[in-house]
């Protein structure tokens, strides 16, 4: 599975919390949260554009980084 990185403009453990609700939602998706760095590393069989959308639903400024 492809590991994407997106920067999420997150300052505080709310805004985690909120990328935590909305990713926790979606079925075979592993994700970590590096909220010093405002990164989120996600595994999952998604497209980069479903998960971008799935971000956006926290409100917050996201742009995909990464793939590996």
């Amino acid at each position: 599975m492809p590991k994407e990185t997106f920067f999420v403009d997150m300052t505080c453990c709310g805004c985690s919390n909120a990328v935590t609700r909305v990713l926790s939602k979606i079925d075979g998706v592993q994700y970590e949260i590096d909220l010093d760095n405002k990164k989120v590393f996600i595994e999952s069989e998604h497209n980069v554009d479903f998960l971008m959308e799935t971000l956006k639903k926290t409100g917050k400024e996201v742009r995909h980084l990464d793939t590996k």
